[in-house]
């Protein structure tokens, strides 16, 4: 089932409509349903779709030649005869869309492919009626190899994407058959990322799926960290970095005290946690961003979860007892774990269109501020705020199942 995404299907159908040469870029991290847009707009037409391999030269070169030449036998001798190959199709006047997912990976194994790239585009393919669209998961080579300005492929695009998790009101529309509260827990556990819901049996109980997933020793989500393995060399140090965020520690010499590291060697974990969205680094919404009032977040709330509530009984439920930690010790918390879900949805809230128009001032910036009451002589919060150069909006963010103080 194919949800979401309507904005991005519709600029990528307009610029298909155009017949002429478009070059899309698409990225973001990982399972956040960028190869499944992919193939949703490639419905029903003719395309050329590779998933490059992280592999050698040869084994890229001898897959996007299956792909471009649509007959298992025949091989290029070179990424350029490929490509020439292409521009020898495109003197037919055919449409070719040509689009390369996890492009990082056969950048790797081939550097100079963006700059063949870039060849081609100029000498051929920008005159031409051809849709190129590349993707990548890795954040950074898509925003500093693809389009940052030292990139040969620089300024040549005709749009980007970068595809981020779904909201709460996006994640309803994969959880139809359950009430309110339970959609809004389903986010908090998975952040938002459509692999994860897929993963959601909605002919079951949440607490039947969150015990399946994350309280069993055979669940998807009961080894978390094999995701972050797939990302790191490393995993140890970022384990425990994910570990001691979570338990509450969020000032940068907080986590190193925490964790055993000085703070430099910290930062630089904390930097690269950043680059895959699963932290953030945030500040009060009145201050730079060099702030010294900086803390860290968990931003990945699946992750949040999961270091919050599954780690620190990672050795129970092994031995089976996975069911007894989360009804006696896990759901009684969630309540107080939506809290800060909770915060992050009415922000979501506030930039729907429909509510944004009815703002009485147009923000500059939506955040959380805290810092010293001049008052009460003591620590304050305020859970939103949106500021522009002279108006102010305060919002408190209760979720509670009970009434509150007026």
């Amino acid at each position: 089932m194919f949800v979401g995404r309507e904005s991005e299907l519709i600029k990528l159908e307009k610029m298909y409509s155009t017949n002429e040469f478009q070059f899309a870029v698409i990225y973001g991290r990982r399972r956040v349903g960028k190869t499944t847009l992919i193939r949703e707009f490639l419905k029903n037409k003719e395309s050329l779709l590779y998933v490059s391999l992280e592999g050698t030269q040869k084994e890229n070169l001898i897959g996007l030649s299956r792909v471009v030449s649509k007959n298992n036998s025949i091989v290029y001798d070179s990424f350029e005869s490929l490509f020439n190959a292409i521009d020898k199709m495109l003197e037919t006047n055919q449409k070719i869309v040509l689009a390369i997912d996890e492009y990082p990976y056969l950048a790797e194994s081939y550097p100079p492919i963006s700059s063949v790239i870039q060849k081609h585009i100029d000498l051929c393919w920008k005159d031409k009626n051809m849709f190129l669209i590349l993707c990548g998961s890795s954040m950074s080579f898509m925003e500093n190899q693809v389009l940052g300005y030292k990139s040969p492929l620089y300024g040549r695009r005709s749009a980007q994407f970068k595809i981020t998790p779904f909201t709460y009101l996006e994640t309803q529309k994969m959880l139809v058959n359950y009430d309110k509260e339970s959609q809004a827990i389903a986010y908090g556990i998975t952040g938002g990322i459509p692999e994860y819901l897929s993963k959601i049996d909605t002919n079951k109980s949440l607490d039947e799926n969150i015990l399946d997933l994350f309280f069993d020793e055979n669940g998807t989500f009961f080894e978390a960290t094999n995701l972050l393995k797939q990302e790191m060399r490393n995993p140890a140090s970022y384990n425990s970095i994910l570990g001691a965020i979570a338990s509450g520690a969020s000032r940068l010499n907080e986590i190193a005290n925490k964790v055993g590291l000085d703070t430099s060697a910290c930062s630089s974990l904390l930097k690269s946690l950043i680059e895959l969205n699963i932290v953030e680094k945030i500040y009060p919404v009145t201050e730079k961003e060099s702030s010294r009032k900086t803390i860290y977040e968990i931003k990945d709330t699946m992750f949040l979860f999961w270091y919050k509530f599954v780690r620190p009984n990672y050795s129970n439920i092994q031995m089976g007892l996975g069911h007894i930690i989360y009804g006696q010790y896990v759901k009684p918390k969630i309540s107080d774990y939506m809290g800060y879900v909770f915060e992050k949805m009415c922000t979501e809230y506030i930039y729907q269109e429909q509510v944004f128009l009815t703002l009485p001032f147009i923000p500059e910036k939506i955040g959380k501020w805290w810092g010293n009451d001049p008052l009460k002589k003591e620590e304050a919060e305020i859970d939103i705020v949106a500021i522009n150069s002279d108006s102010c909006l305060l919002c408190e963010c209760k979720w509670r199942n009970k009434e509150l103080d007026s």
